[in-house]
């Protein structure tokens, strides 16, 4: 993959290439609209790859949170034509790396020396390149360490990025100025804290330890001798990335431990700690072919407020998702519903969300439960037939809490992934759901 010998910081410089790359895919779309009046033909599928190529091109030279938004929309995998999905998956891992020029220039701007200063060895060339920084491989006597450099200009260009972004997401999403100033509002707020490696080296040592008792998932550890907020250094860490790791052909006993291990912390994170890594796709992780699983990033980070968790957790329950009244004051607090609205739009949003998370909610309902491709396509249909419902598609006002944003994210994600491995998972006692049922239930007793 070709590498880079600069990466455009300026907001005037980044508004022109996303310009520019404006111009390309209204040249696509004559390029289509001529072929199909000489020929007939719809050929769709060569406009979206050529559509996805360019897009792609731009943002993967741009960087930061530009290149973020194509790595979060590869995780919907429905939402756009497989064209772009698969092209935006690359975002995720193998996004085109800076030059080993750029690489000397920028680690001695962020630490004062050069890489051959600190370490004994340093690869120039990275082993993995993503949307906020890349990895470079590094030694010092006997050790081996990975070395990840953010790029240049990424923090000060976020702002700006997601104002040239919202058109984009008003265009797709069709979300009106009030949700995308809520909504954007919590990315903005991610990622800011993604470009502070001194608070991902804390929380990542944080999460290392509150799991260490977990099987089969594994953490690097951290080295704040020779991190800072641009530059962050931990172990060497051996494994492959899940598609590469599929590619070997486990066994299916294989996959259904790592999916356990996944899953497993998962759970304990939401529930024990409620704090979760929210950025679950498969550039994060590393399979070692030996059933263990390595997570290796921990730049995005959603705490989970304790009013959100008991409003939001509960509606996962079969017992409570009867329960009406209580479904009520829970829609209300995650605002889904308000009072202003008629009891048409009420009824008509209360249904729709309960269909869902009664569907989203299956992996909790029995001792065991298979992920398939074919349990995701049942979420985005139905996905797809509640963004029909008017007060969705146009809403008179933003509906549901900023922060189920990335709790939804990462359940997708991880679903995702789950489906991927086509694994069986094992639930286990789940507290958690006795713990929301005595409250929420009781309180309908008492009451």
């Amino acid at each position: 993959m070709e590498s880079q010998n600069s990466v455009v910081s300026s907001k005037f410089g980044r508004a022109a290439k996303l310009v520019g790359t404006g111009a390309k895919i209204g040249g696509n779309y004559l390029k289509y609209y001529a072929k199909k009046a000489v020929t007939g033909s719809e050929d769709k599928d060569s406009l979206h790859n050529d559509n996805a190529h360019d897009i792609y091109e731009s943002l993967s030279n741009l960087k930061g949170s530009a290149l973020k938004v194509a790595q979060m929309l590869s995780m919907d995998k429905n939402i756009l034509p497989r064209a772009y999905s698969e092209k935006f998956t690359m975002s995720q891992y193998s996004a085109p790396p800076m030059s080993s020029a750029l690489v000397m220039k920028t680690f001695k701007s962020a630490t004062g020396k050069y890489p051959n200063e600190i370490f004994d060895e340093f690869d120039g060339k990275s082993i993995a390149a993503a949307s906020i920084g890349q990895v470079h491989k590094a030694s010092k006597g006997d050790k081996q360490y990975a070395v990840k450099i953010q790029y240049p200009g990424v923090a000060d260009s976020i702002k700006s990025d997601l104002k040239l972004v919202k058109p984009v997401a008003n265009a797709m999403f069709g979300l009106s100025e009030k949700e995308m100033k809520k909504y954007f509002e919590e990315v903005e707020e991610k990622l800011l804290e993604e470009t502070d490696y001194e608070l991902e080296l804390k929380r990542g040592t944080e999460i290392a330890d509150s799991c260490g008792s977990l099987e089969n998932i594994y953490f690097p550890k951290y080295y704040p001798e020779f991190s800072n907020k641009k530059v962050i250094t931990m172990d060497y860490i051996q494994g492959l990335h899940l598609k590469e790791y599929l590619a070997t052909n486990p066994s299916q006993d294989e996959k259904n431990q790592l999916a356990q291990a996944l899953w497993d912390f998962y759970e304990f994170q939401l529930h024990e700690l409620k704090s979760i890594h929210a950025d679950p796709h498969p550039g994060n992780f590393l399979f070692d072919g030996n059933g263990r699983v390595g997570v290796i990033d921990f730049g995005c980070i959603k705490e989970v407020p304790s009013d959100f968790y008991l409003h939001y957790f509960p509606l996962l329950i079969p017992e409570i998702q009867n329960e009406y009244e209580v479904i009520d004051e829970l829609l209300r607090n995650i605002e889904i519903v308000f009072d202003a609205d008629t009891n048409e739009v009420k009824q008509e949003l209360t249904e729709a969300f309960l269909k869902m998370t009664k569907l989203l909610s299956r992996p909790f309902q029995t001792d065991k439960f298979h992920f398939t491709q074919e349990f995701l396509d049942e979420i985005y249909q139905i996905g797809e037939e509640i963004y029909k419902i008017p007060e969705v598609k146009k809403p008179t006002q933003p509906r549901g809490s900023k922060h189920a944003l990335y709790v939804n994210r990462t359940y997708f994600g991880i679903y995702s992934m789950m489906a991927d491995l086509d694994a069986t998972i094992v639930n286990g006692e789940m507290a958690w759901r006795n713990n929301l049922k005595e409250k929420w239930l009781n309180s309908q007793i008492e009451a």
